[in-house]
């Protein structure tokens, strides 16, 4: 990304954007009128979170390889304390 600019900074500016009517409407249903844009703002800003890790994880990925869905699958039942012994997961 070429922009010094971060996601959620700076001054905020309309822009015009083409949603189908069903979106809008169910839009408006949630946020009312006067919370679309901080809705729709917290939703893009997700969405180049969700962008920039998957690139992230690509990266990854092609530098160390696939990840070993075994470990991580022993990692999350750690989490959840699942895993009788956590030295299982390790």
């Amino acid at each position: 990304m070429g922009n010094s600019m971060v996601p959620g900074e700076g001054p905020v500016r309309p822009v015009s954007v083409s949603l189908h009517e069903g979106t809008i409407a169910a839009l408006r249903e949630r946020t009312g009128k006067r919370g679309m844009s901080a809705y729709v703002e917290a939703l893009i800003q997700r969405q180049l979170e969700r962008d920039h890790l998957r690139e992230l994880i690509v990266d990854a990925e092609s530098e160390h390889g696939p990840v070993d869905r075994a470990a991580v699958d022993a990692k999350r039942a750690v989490l959840r304390g699942e895993a009788a012994d956590p030295a299982d997961a390790a």
